[in-house]
């Protein structure tokens, strides 16, 4: 049985990707910060059939992150996939209002924590020549927005990063595939249900031939910024949950 591990899980993409792989006969690590939440996303899983465990840790304590993907290997075996896609915590600051701290607090959680997630994670699969990345990032990290400042700054970092492990590793037998959200994720929403978004992941484990996809519409997204030019206090939240 083959092992997904989630950085990040939660109710909405996370366990839209937990159910797809779920229903190719995966096993589910989960992790994220709070215990309980995960036992529940865990339950669920369980009531479809889907072998599923909780490691809980902080994604922006890199002992604790390591801690849990090491637990999650020594119980569910191999990792074969590891999906990070963690959920918008912070301050988000306009362009002209980011400060060093501001862009630390989304560089620990978007980048630092992918860097820690994927360094604990390649040595094994290197050592097999196969294994999948499938890293997360919203649509600040494409489409410049000043609303989004500090968030699209790490995001664009990660994009970058997925790209260059894609180029680097497919030699190696190692999938790295990006996914930009440019949607909330809203059960029913069409392409950007958590379950329509779950089975174009599996896709893309299955086929490994494409860096990136993009879920959603990144002119939309831009005519929006172009609209609203992104003045002190506009609302991120209404643009997508994603970042």
């Amino acid at each position: 049985m083959k092992t997904l591990v989630i950085v990040g899980a939660g109710p909405g993409l996370g366990m839209g990707v937990a159910r797809a792989f779920g229903r190719h006969g995966f096993q589910i690590g989960l992790i994220a910060r709070t215990r309980e939440k995960l036992d529940i996303l865990v339950g669920e899983l369980a009531e479809l059939g889907v072998t599923a465990a909780a490691f809980p840790a902080d994604i922006r304590d890199r002992d604790a992150l390591t801690a849990a993907l090491t637990a999650a290997r020594d119980t569910l075996g191999p990792i074969d996939v590891l999906e990070y896609s963690p959920s918008p915590t912070g301050p988000i600051t306009n362009a002209a209002q980011t400060t060093v701290e501001s862009a630390t607090a989304q560089f620990e959680l978007n980048v630092l924590g992918a860097l820690s997630a994927v360094s604990q994670v390649l040595p094994d699969m290197r050592a097999r020549g196969d294994g999948t990345l499938l890293l997360t990032t919203g649509v600040s990290s494409t489409v410049p927005a000043p609303f989004l400042a500090n968030v699209g700054l790490a995001m664009a970092g990660l994009r970058n990063w997925a790209h260059t492990l894609h180029a680097e590793l497919k030699a190696e037998g190692i999938y790295v595939g990006t996914v930009t959200i440019a949607s909330g994720v809203v059960s029913g929403g069409g392409e950007a249900d958590p379950d329509a978004i779950g089975d174009r992941y599996y896709r893309m484990y299955q086929r490994r031939d494409q860096a990136e996809q993009v879920i959603g519409d990144l002119d939309v997204f831009r005519a929006f910024v172009a609209q609203y030019g992104g003045g002190p206090g506009e609302p991120a939240t209404s643009i997508t949950a994603a970042g």
